[in-house]
């Protein structure tokens, strides 16, 4: 990649006082080929595996930082789903495993490591079963492990029978890591058509498509497209919509690049055996101010997030985005788009303190970002039911619509609508909304699997 003068000044300018960074590099390793299910000689493989391809992952990114001045914000590993490789395991040796993975990340010096996961979108098979039942348990042992479960596809349908299972393990997460804020339901997601490269946490996995060891890339920059759009707007002249697109699109552009040259110096520095994968384009807020997606919807001229044209004004940005990112990358996956996770945005914090943003609205507004319900708080004692409910709505949005979504949920135990807890750093502020009153119990209990919609036969 051959970078302009103007476009160095550029992104000095963007990193000094629009939040620029680049916010993941993600290592994704494959643990296929474990020689033993004895559960010590399958601890011992997977830590192997893992120093062996990233123990220096760390200095390799923070040499990069320095030589480019585009700050990394997190280092991070993703695996092959673990259900994958404990089949016909004992309930506890997933319990273990759980353990040794979070032992290693902090060996390693990364801050999470994602892939602790299951596919069960068709049917789950005993294995899938003992994951289920034993997640509360490994996200209650450790603090640095991520889970994520896939339910439903546009192909297969939605596994309701997960769904419900899905209800009751969020529940018992929120309970067993009370004491924490619940926070092992921060580290937990439940998606339909999840994406094998998916570079960000909580949902990140190493697909089993995937080379030995992958490097992918989550580029961020709401601020600096939140600024470039005050740019445009202070300059004099008529403007419209599609005028505002294409200043979007064009800052996608060159974070794009500048994601991409990041990751691919990492992948050069690290040697042969490590591939360079994908950037995801997704704009991933931060709890800092001015780094918001609610304020770059705002800067659009919504007096606040939430409000009526909210969804259209974020289906536009959305598509400006990835239109400027696949300019600029030909490897461009994950999710891609543009997160709302209520906790980790400020102006998404603001607009839910205020009333403009309910649940409701988050949900329409799934129908057009990156992922769905993300980070949202809601009472302790919300029902297991009605937990599956709020899944199967977000499952439903993306199966019929081809896309992913996901939901990251979190029933503070203890806590009523409106009550605060605040995580601290990226996980940002919690706010408890409120859930409809009313039951969907008969219809998550009779379980079975939501046939694929029609849209799936397209061979």
């Amino acid at each position: 990649m051959v970078w302009r003068k103007e476009e160095i000044l550029e992104t000095i300018r963007m990193v000094s006082s629009e939040h620029l960074d680049i916010r993941t590099v993600t290592m994704g390793i494959s643990l296929l080929g474990a020689p033993s299910r004895e559960p010590s000689a399958l601890c011992d493989f997977i830590r192997d595996t893992i120093l062996r391809n990233a123990e220096s992952l760390i200095p390799t990114c923070q040499r990069i930082e320095e030589r480019y001045g585009v700050p990394i914000t997190n280092k991070r590993i993703s695996i092959t789903p673990i259900s994958l490789i404990l089949e016909g395991c004992e309930e506890q040796t997933y319990i273990d495993v759980a353990r040794c993975l979070d032992s290693v990340a902090e060996e390693v010096g990364v801050d999470y490591l994602a892939g602790f996961s299951a596919l069960v979108q068709k049917g789950a098979t005993p294995g899938d079963v003992r994951y289920m039942a034993t997640l509360p348990h490994a996200l209650e042992a450790t603090s640095r492990i991520c889970a994520s479960i896939n339910v439903a596809s546009t192909r297969a349908g939605i596994n309701m029978d997960a769904i419900k299972m899905m209800g009751t393990v969020i529940r018992k997460t929120a309970m067993l890591t009370a004491d924490r804020g619940a926070s092992g339901c921060a580290r937990l997601v439940v998606f339909a058509n999840v994406p094998e490269d998916n570079p960000f946490v909580a949902g990140a996995f190493h697909g089993i498509g995937e080379p030995a060891c992958v490097v992918n890339v989550g580029v961020s920059g709401p601020g600096v497209v939140r600024a470039a759009l005050q740019r445009w707007r202070e300059q004099p002249g008529r403007k419209d919509l599609t005028q505002m697109a294409e200043v979007i699109k064009q800052m996608a552009f060159k974070i794009t690049r500048a994601g991409e040259l990041i990751g691919r110096e990492v992948v050069r520095d690290l040697g042969q055996s490590t591939r360079f994968g994908i950037v995801d384009l997704s704009l991933a807020p931060t709890p800092a101010i001015g780094d918001s997606v609610a304020n770059i919807l705002e800067m659009m001229g919504l007096e606040r997030t939430g409000t009526h044209g909210t969804t259209a004004a974020l289906a536009m940005m959305v598509d400006a985005v990835k239109k400027g990112g696949v300019m600029a990358s030909s490897h461009v996956g994950g999710l891609s788009g543009a997160f709302i996770p209520v906790s980790e945005d400020q102006g998404m914090i603001d607009a839910v303190k205020v009333g403009a943003l309910s649940l409701d609205k988050l949900e329409a507004m799934t129908a057009v970002c990156s992922v769905g319900l993300d980070m949202v708080a809601v009472p302790g004692n919300t029902s297991p039911a009605t937990l599956s409910g709020i899944i199967a709505d977000i499952m439903a949005i993306g199966v019929i619509n081809n896309k992913t979504t996901g939901v990251r949920v979190i029933p503070l135990p203890g806590a009523e609508p409106g009550d605060t807890h605040n995580y601290g750093g990226l996980l940002g502020e919690l706010i408890v909304q409120d859930v409809n009153r009313f039951s969907c119990s008969d219809f998550i209990s009779m379980g079975g699997r939501i046939p694929a919609p029609l849209l799936a036969v397209r061979n």
